[in-house]
């Protein structure tokens, strides 16, 4: 397992060597971090999606908390981590794709996703992407579902303004100081009425970048 540890790290950073606006990290997230964020997930959370997972340390995570490998979507747009993650975890659904086109594949058999679990870079994206991500996602989602995102910033990584549009709201549920660098998970939920809001901006994702 330490063997694993290290190769992971060490795939991870060069990686980060490649391409460190896409990776956003010289390690991959620690277990405080991974037991932070899957924290609310279980086996009765049902479909999970996984946007950015890396080497796998929240994957991980989510299937010590009872997800099944099934019932997981991994979406990694980065092939040296995604032919890893099919290897790894064969009974997932793998796919090597940018986390932007989400809402364009079918996941689960038309089955919904019972949360989201992104470990992606939001704050070094552009917001027109950030919003195509997030519109995908709660597509994807029961209406009642959450998606959880960590971030190395003071606050969410996606601004009041935009959540206000899109129909969100963020609230932080707690920190890992133990991570290499220390983070914050927030649960970014619907506020009211979830899908309409959603549908309309995703024709006016302009008005938030001009």
């Amino acid at each position: 397992m330490k063997k694993q540890h290290m190769a992971e790290t060490f795939g991870f950073f060069q990686a980060w060597l490649k391409n460190p606006l896409r990776v956003a990290a010289i390690a991959p997230s620690g277990r405080a971090l991974a037991s932070l964020i899957t924290s609310e997930t279980s086996h009765d959370t049902g479909p999970v999606i996984e946007l950015g997972p890396g080497t796998g340390a929240f994957t991980r995570a989510l299937i010590a908390r009872g997800v099944r490998q099934e019932d997981l979507a991994l979406i990694e747009f980065g092939s040296e981590f995604a032919a890893a993650l099919q290897f790894h975890y064969p009974r997932a659904r793998t796919l090597c794709m940018d986390a932007a086109r989400l809402r364009t594949v079918d996941l689960f058999d038309g089955r919904s996703a019972g949360a989201v679990v992104s470990g992606l870079p939001l704050l070094s994206m552009p917001p027109r992407k950030v919003i195509a991500i997030l519109i995908g996602a709660f597509r994807k989602m029961e209406p009642d579902g959450a998606l959880y995102q960590f971030t190395y910033g003071p606050r969410c990584p996606v601004p009041p303004r935009l959540l206000d549009h899109l129909g969100l709201e963020a609230e932080r549920i707690g920190g890992a100081f133990a991570n290499l660098p220390p983070a914050a998970v927030y649960r970014i939920r619907r506020t009211h009425p979830p899908l309409s809001t959603l549908s309309r901006f995703s024709s006016r994702q302009h008005v938030l970048v001009e």
